[in-house]
This record gives C-alpha cells, structure tokens and sequence, in this order.
C-alpha cells in the first residue's frame, strides 16, 4: 500500500493531502528511467573499456599462447640455420676439399623461390605478412636442407670412392728413376731440340735406354693407343676418372690396347724416340680436368722430401727438352 503524503498549507496552517496526478508520475517514473538508463549505459561503457568479457579473456590468453608459440618457433629457426650454416661451411672447405670437389655455389644454397603468389593464400589473414615472412623462411631453411641433404650424399659417394680414389690418382714416375739417375726434362718453357725456339713444354722427359719399360702411374683405362698425334709418335692416355689422364709418348712399341684396364705399375709400353724427338725417351704429361699440370706434383708416392727436392732442381734447371 502506498504512503499517503501530506503538505503543510502556511496560510490555512492546516495539512493537505498532497494529491498527484497520472501525468506527474509517469514524469517521475520517466525521469527515474532515464537516470538509470544513464548510469548502466556509463557503467557498461567503463566496464567493456577496462574488464574483459569471458570471451575476452579466453582470446587473450589464446593470442598471448600463440605470440609465445611463434617466438619459440623464430627461436628454433634461428638455431637451424645456425646448424645449417655451420653445416654447409664444413661440406665447402673441409670435405669437398678433401675429395678434390667444387663447392656448392651460394646461388644455388641462397636461390629464391621466384613469385609473391606462392604465398597469397595468407592474403585474407589479418597478420598476412607476418604468416608470409614466417612461411617464406620457412620454406628457405627446408630447401637448403635439402640441398645440403643432397650434398652430403655426394660427399658419402665420394668417401666411398676415396680408395678408388687414391688408386687411380698418377702418383708414381712412369720409368724406374727411383735412384734419379734418369735426366728430367721439365715443366714450362723450354728450347725447341729441332726448332730452336721458346715453347711451352707441357710435361716431363725421362731419358732412358730404347725399350726401357714404361708403365702406368694410376689405375684407369686406356683410351689412346697410337700414333696419331703429331709429334708424341707411338703414344698412350689413360683415363684415370675423377677429372685425371695421364699421356705417354715416343715409345717404340705399346704394350696395351684401347679399352684396356690398367693398374698402377702395370706395364702399357716401351722407351723409344718416335714421332718428333732427339733421343729416346719417354715424355709424361698429367692431365686435370682438360688442363695440362705440372707432373712433379705427383710423384709423392716413389720419392722421399730430398728425391723431391733434388727432382725439382734438375727439372727447373733444364733448358731443353728432348721433344
């Protein structure tokens, strides 16, 4: 039951029933509403500007398990390449240069991928370019494990190799010149015996005794058996594999055929003086990769560090060659 209320009336000093009418309060009742309306609309303001909602809090804590996600990730990245770098640094200088194998160009390690569409499927995500620079390094490390995954299977091949290797390798003197007392004709420029003018010689002469033996300084097969070449006369080549031929030439007879297999120390032919030559001889040539090198570089295996050293001054110190 509502409260009758009363009024004092100063002049009749009387009280009166105060009476209100229907439109006074729903004035009230009104203004009433309105206040209200205004402080929960102030209250739900300040409320969803400083607390989070439920849901809030849920996607909170999923974006900050996620930021913790993706910097534990950059963290493992950064230690596989790292590893990786380290890995390819080994495969380039120590390994490959044991077996005598060029390094993996960094165009090759470093190659892109070619195209910004190959990650436009992120281009609807809010952090597009984040999931692009992540996704693209990604990709970037995954392809240079690979590359080197494919490198070490070489090197594998190689290490299987090396036997083969150092066997077919020309490393001893195509002659018995163990006590030097055969005449070596150097590497490089020298005097014509019959032209008389400056040429590049491009191997060794050993003097010897007509039918002197000669044989093969490495494993390999023979693949020239003739007398073809202008000036070698009655010549042989060996192909040693891994980029190496050796060439043997003015020999008075050949002891092999085309196609034969050889062993190092195995006999392929005999000291002569044919084709363009003074005197017989047997002139050596070491042949790496198409290019003619110096053969003294290659007798490790017949000559102690004094032999060495005494061949290196008997070949630099002749003038003339003996083709």
């Amino acid at each position: 039951m509502s409260k009758v209320k009363y009024r004092f009336n100063t002049k009749s000093l009387t009280y009166e029933k105060v009476k209100v009418t229907f439109s006074e309060r729903l004035w009230r009742f009104m203004s009433y509403l309105a206040i209200g309306l205004v402080f929960a609309t102030v209250t739900i303001i300040l409320a969803f500007k400083f607390l989070d909602s439920p849901k809030e809090k849920m996607l909170r804590r999923e974006i900050e398990a996620l930021q913790l996600q993706y910097d534990l990730l950059h963290k493992k990245m950064n230690q596989v390449q790292v590893v990786l770098n380290d890995m390819q640094d080994r495969d380039d200088n120590i390994y490959r240069v044991i077996f005598e194998a060029e390094p993996i160009p960094n165009t090759i390690r470093n190659a892109g991928f070619g195209g910004s569409e190959r990650y436009e499927v992120f281009d609807n995500y809010e952090n597009a370019d984040l999931l692009k620079r992540t996704t693209e390094r990604l990709d970037k490390i995954t392809k240079q494990l690979y590359i080197q995954s494919k490198s070490f299977d070489e090197v594998v091949k190689m290490a299987r190799d090396k036997e083969k290797l150092l066997a077919s390798i020309p490393a001893i003197m195509p002659i018995n010149n163990k006590d030097l007392r055969h005449q070596a004709g150097g590497f490089g420029w020298r005097t014509h015996p019959i032209y008389k003018t400056p040429e590049f010689h491009p191997g060794m002469d050993f003097s010897a005794e007509q039918g002197t033996p000669i044989y093969a300084t490495g494993d390999g097969v023979v693949e020239v058996a003739d007398a073809n070449a202008q000036g070698y006369g009655n010549h042989v080549v060996l192909n040693h594999s891994f980029g190496y031929k050796t060439l043997y030439g003015h020999m008075s007879k050949m002891a092999v055929k085309v196609g034969k297999v050889v062993k190092r120390g195995e006999l392929i032919g005999y000291v002569g003086s044919t084709g363009l030559s003074t005197a017989p001889h047997v002139h050596y040539e070491v042949i790496k990769n198409g290019e003619k090198v110096n053969p003294i570089n290659f007798y490790y295996n017949d000559l102690t560090p004094e032999q060495y050293q005494i061949m290196l001054e008997m070949s630099s110190k002749s003038t003339q060659s003996f083709d």
